[in-house]
């Protein structure tokens, strides 16, 4: 099947070695969240400030050793290259609040990435299931001390996210998103915006090494108790980051319906030299369901292969469903983010760019509807196979998993 599929591509003038080559070295970054319904280890509890898991489904990790083990079992079925994205709220043995965090609190988890071969570790500030997020706000607060408290929380995950690179010898990447906003029609847009301009400005002058930390910032429409406004919105974050020479970080779920983050990835590239992605999928709104493998995240994985940006975006998944076994859900997501990068690979772009650029609109449609029944399911089971991973049948081990280890929970 796969020598059928390598010549099926050919003609298209399409090396489907070259494709699996390439994907093998695309890192993704893989959200610990998703194993605990974004509970976190350091007391805080279920997620609020405009988020929220919803389902019972048994088995949840309720602790670091179990987040640990379950983490290990679904990286291990997940091909590729893998990092881990943490939240400040996961560290480990803290006794002092999140203003005083510090790389002692997250060094366990250093230890275990390195143990299971990642790539490296993410992080991001939790500003939010904390009992400084008052009345909704954070970083905009027009409580000094709430904000000076967040300030610091954020100084201190730039330490920490400068430990981590250190450890792993690449960048990381540290997001920071907060959930400031207003449930009804707000008396003031401005002056909210101006204090988290003055408060992220606070953070950025702290001096951390840039050659190891990626800053980026997240924007979001709306959320769950912030249904009319947002503090940090699209066009607060996209002209922040670009007069601050820091990163804009999309996460398709935090947009309108109709407003696709394929289309704004090239629009970024035009301007900056990194984006970030938090790649989710939202359904009527962003409600963080299991990645799956729909156009929309083809055409996301397109943008960053046809655009030669697989080093400049940087590649990170956002969801949590209870309703599931929260490993298949783990799962389910990376190998479809793994597939739609294979999918983008094996596009001829460049011959598909010239028809463009010929107005030869014609046979452009009529190639990218041939592209569509070319037979990738073959490609993508020697890319697998090249890996020893298993296919379709690692959800029995995922059922065994859930058998012998998360139905033990109670």
């Amino acid at each position: 099947m796969y020598e059928y599929a390598k010549k099926s591509y050919a003609a298209y003038g399409v090396d489907t070695e070259a494709a699996i080559s390439e994907l093998k070295d695309i890192p993704v970054s893989i959200h610990c969240w998703q194993g605990d319904d974004v509970v976190g280890l350091d007391g805080g509890g279920a997620a609020s400030g405009g988020i929220q898991t919803t389902g019972n489904h048994f088995g949840r990790a309720r602790n670091f050793q179990e987040l640990k083990a379950d983490i290990e079992k679904a990286f291990s079925l997940i091909p590729g290259k893998k990092r881990l994205n943490l939240h400040a709220s996961y560290a480990v043995g803290a006794s002092v609040d999140r203003d005083e965090y510090g790389p002692k609190h997250f060094a366990e988890w250093v230890k275990f990435a390195k143990a299971i071969g990642l790539d490296g570790i993410d992080f991001n500030p939790t500003m939010f299931s904390h009992k400084n997020v008052k009345d909704g706000l954070t970083l905009s607060s027009p409580d000094g001390d709430i904000r000076k408290f967040w300030i610091k929380h954020c100084i201190a995950c730039l330490h920490i996210s400068e430990y981590l690179a250190d450890e792993f010898g690449k960048p990381c990447l540290m997001n920071i998103w907060i959930p400031d906003g207003y449930k009804d029609v707000p008396a003031d847009r401005l002056t909210p915006r101006l204090r988290l301009k003055e408060s992220l400005d606070e953070v950025l002058s702290c001096g951390y090494d840039r050659n190891k930390v990626v800053v980026a910032v997240e924007s979001k429409v709306f959320g769950i108790g912030v249904e009319s406004y947002t503090v940090g919105n699209n066009e607060f974050y996209q002209n922040y980051a670009a007069n601050n020479g820091i990163c804009c970080l999309l996460d398709n779920g935090h947009y309108h319906p109709q407003e696709y983050v394929s289309d704004k990835i090239p629009s970024l590239l035009a301007f900056y030299d990194k984006v970030a992605l938090h790649v989710t999928r939202g359904v009527r709104w962003d409600s963080d369901h299991v990645v799956l493998f729909e156009d929309e995240l083809k055409e996301i994985a397109k943008e960053i292969v046809r655009n030669d940006a697989t080093k400049k975006v940087l590649i990170g998944l956002d969801y949590f469903d209870a309703s599931i076994n929260r490993l298949a859900a783990w799962i389910v997501g990376a190998r479809n983010m793994q597939k739609a990068l294979l999918w983008a690979l094996l596009q001829p772009h460049a011959k598909l760019k010239a028809l463009q650029d010929d107005a030869d609109f014609t046979a452009l449609m009529v190639i990218n509807e041939e592209l569509k029944t070319l037979p990738f399911d073959a490609v993508w089971a020697e890319y697998l196979k090249r890996l020893d991973q298993k296919g379709a049948e690692w959800y029995n081990d995922v059922k065994e998993y859930e058998k012998t280890v998360l139905k033990e929970r109670k």
